[in-house]
């Protein structure tokens, strides 16, 4: 019987053991034990061999974590690891060797950056960055080494929209991998996969927890893709901890009830700062008014939890907007239960320079929301009377 995304979000769980457990059990074992030698032995010897061995390797708590991420996301397999960025660090290193080129969204989170910049070319690895508001733009980007394009969609912090099945066909062109950071959307939103990617991305830390009580990464993909990125994986370290795979795949029961309410909160909030005099620009993908609207909703299910906006007055502007807030939090991170306010200029882009902020779309003033699931109406209220301390 076909079930719905959201049931399976529930429904998909490890084998019950013989204790007939109704929530799945947490698995807090390093290592496995074997009825015999020999199969210890062939354990050690078939890395196709279905057994648990270490949980490094494996772990039947973060196989569940798994499995659920890749059929949300149509993915034929996956791999977790025990952050975001580990994610996309195992993902580079695995694909990109000395010699090779990547291209990469301008607009792309600030320690993806850094990546970028600082370390990819330790190993001989050049990046060159293409504009998503001028999507002509990443064909001339390409050259004859270029091996990857990675984007984020919605782009951090901008919410710059790119036209999946475009960047799909220039790849499926010039035969190079297509990875998506799937992060602010979630596959209740979006599954970049269905428009052609190769392989999804995310920052589990984030929606995916929804709570902000742990870290964690996972990809998704083709089958042979993410045997070669689990063996990095499974070698270098980076893995998930069966406690955070376990919070996170409960998690994965509410995603798509949160996000709904996420998406609800946001395109309230987007629309009624529209009006606030003290703000000189808003954006959110599902406002009529974003640049890259309708491929927004040719490609989402909805606008997803993030709304920026620039506060007039600049950086001092906005750090009398934050220090006004009396309810909202104020921190990095994202995708909570809690609405957070952050300052992308001097936090998460603070690496970037001024001309790097500019061209991404990152000004002084700009507001980054992380809207959360309480009542809109109290969410409005505190965003309002902290704007108020802006314009005395």
């Amino acid at each position: 019987m076909s079930q719905h995304p959201e049931t399976r979000a529930i429904r998909i769980q490890t084998e019950k053991t013989n204790q007939k457990e109704h929530a799945t059990p947490l698995f807090l074992t390093s290592s496995f034990t074997y009825d015999s030698a020999e199969q210890m032995a062939a354990a050690f010897a078939d890395d196709n061999l279905d057994i648990n061995i270490y949980s490094r390797f494996s772990n039947p708590t973060v196989d569940e974590f798994i499995a659920k991420m890749a059929d949300l996301e149509g993915a034929e397999d996956g791999v977790a690891t025990g952050t975001g960025m580990a994610a996309i660090f195992g993902t580079f290193m695995t694909f990109l060797g000395k010699g090779d080129h990547i291209v990469s969204a301008s607009a792309v989170f600030g320690s993806t950056h850094t990546i970028l910049t600082k370390y990819l070319p330790k190993w001989g690895i050049e990046s060159t960055y293409f504009d998503m508001t001028q999507p002509e733009s990443l064909a001339s980007a390409i050259r004859p080494n270029t091996k990857m394009l990675y984007l984020e969609t919605p782009s951090n912090p901008g919410l710059d929209i790119i036209d999946l099945e475009l960047a799909a066909s220039i790849c499926k062109k010039h035969n190079i991998l297509f990875v998506v950071d799937n992060c602010f959307a979630t596959p209740a939103a979006q599954q970049p996969i269905k428009f052609g990617a190769d392989l999804v991305l995310h920052s589990a830390t984030k929606f995916l927890d929804g709570q902000g009580r742990v870290l964690g990464g996972v990809v998704v993909g083709k089958k042979d893709l993410i045997k070669q990125l689990y063996l990095f994986i499974r070698n270098t370290g980076p893995s998930l901890s069966p406690f955070n795979a376990w919070v996170l795949s409960k998690s994965l029961e509410t995603l798509f009830v949160r996000m709904d309410r996420h998406a609800d909160n946001a395109l309230k909030l987007a629309k009624a700062l529209e009006k606030e005099k003290a703000v000189s620009s808003v954006r959110y993908p599902f406002l009529e008014n974003h640049p890259q609207y309708a491929i927004a909703k040719k490609q989402m299910q909805n606008g997803g939890g993030i709304v920026t906006f620039d506060i007039k007055g600049g950086v001092d502007a906005g750090r009398t907007f934050l220090n006004s807030l009396k309810m909202i939090s104020v921190t990095n991170n994202l995708g909570d239960s809690r609405t957070i306010a952050s300052h992308p200029a001097s936090t998460t882009h603070s690496k970037l320079t001024a001309d790097e902020q500019k061209a991404v779309g990152i000004t002084p003033g700009l507001i980054r929301i992380s809207v959360g699931l309480e009542h809109a109406d109290d969410i409005l209220a505190d965003i309002q009377q902290a704007l108020q301390k802006c314009k005395s």
